[in-house]
């Protein structure tokens, strides 16, 4: 095998590992554990997983389960005891530690910073983890918000059927191009592009409560017909079910914007997330577009 083939079986075993550890937050997640799922030995898949996600197996899963916890803790009327035992800690003190060692507050302190219950609005827009110095400067960045969104957004709540997807794994903020090259490359060929394809990305983590550098997203193409998939490419489904659809014709930098103030509008009118992740479906190429602008739709699975 060329070395080029080997990082892509690499990648699709790692692949397989972010699957299984996403569904499987409340259960053993040892290093023997994955391994075995990844098909190396124990030493072999610790260098191979630090080498692609810049972090060893457990600052992984641990960090996986303390973000995953406080976007339940913003989104899901359920107590910290449910919560810590949803992802695995073995009590609520257990939990709490871990939460104030990687947030600096409790799992209380969190959720009352956070009074419109969804990520860190309360921070909106600000990089450097400030809070705002007045309330006053807040509630005015929340009525701006929700008068853009009514503005820039059409809302609706869909049943979307079952999504079959072919898709590229990338880790932080510069890798999704990348992604989306690799994927282009390997669907051209197979007829799978033509001006009816849809191209989606996933987002595993939230830029919310996730480092920029660590956020994992899936570049994705919508399939309308079976395919064999190996190496870097995956395959995956978005399972059919409810979902908030916001349909944008928006600039690249209004991004961030579109999907903060989506989820306000999901919290103002009593929506609960689902545990799924999250997507966006794209319906035109932006670089054609007179104003560079995307048309896509923002999609938030909820009960």
């Amino acid at each position: 095998m060329t070395n080029q083939e080997i990082q892509a079986d690499y990648q699709h075993r790692i692949n397989r590992v972010f699957e299984f550890i996403d569904e499987n937050l409340d259960a053993d997640l040892s290093l023997n554990t994955i391994a075995e799922i990844a098909f190396f030995s124990p030493f072999h898949f610790h260098r191979i997983f630090k080498f692609i996600t810049g972090e060893t197996l457990n600052e992984y899963v641990n960090r996986q389960k303390i973000e995953k916890s406080s976007l339940a803790l913003l989104h899901k009327n359920i107590t910290t005891s449910e919560i810590a035992h949803r992802y695995g800690f073995s009590d609520n003190s257990s939990y709490s530690r871990a939460f104030k060692k990687y947030f600096g507050i409790s799992p209380k302190e969190f959720k009352l910073q956070n009074p419109n219950r969804h990520s860190k609005i309360c921070q909106l827009e600000s990089k450097n983890g400030q809070e705002y110095p007045d309330f006053e400067k807040y509630i005015c960045i929340i009525d701006n918000l929700k008068k853009w969104i009514k503005m820039n957004a059409k809302i609706e709540i869909k049943e979307m059927p079952k999504m079959d997807l072919a898709y590229v794994s990338s880790i932080g903020t510069q890798n999704l191009e990348s992604a989306y090259q690799t994927l282009m490359k390997w669907a051209t060929p197979q007829g799978l592009i033509n001006e009816q394809t849809k191209m989606v990305t996933i987002y595993h983590d939230s830029f919310k409560v996730t480092e920029a550098s660590k956020v994992r997203r899936s570049a994705a193409i919508l399939l309308n017909k079976p395919v064999e998939v190996n190496g870097e490419i995956g395959q995956t489904s978005i399972q059919k079910g409810k979902f908030i659809v916001g349909s944008f014709e928006i600039g690249l930098n209004e991004f961030e914007k579109s999907w903060t103030g989506l989820f306000l509008w999901m919290n103002e009118n009593g929506y609960k997330k689902a545990d799924k992740k999250p997507f966006e479906v794209y319906h035109n190429n932006f670089n054609e577009h007179p104003e560079r602008k995307a048309i896509v739709d923002f999609c938030i699975p909820i009960e």
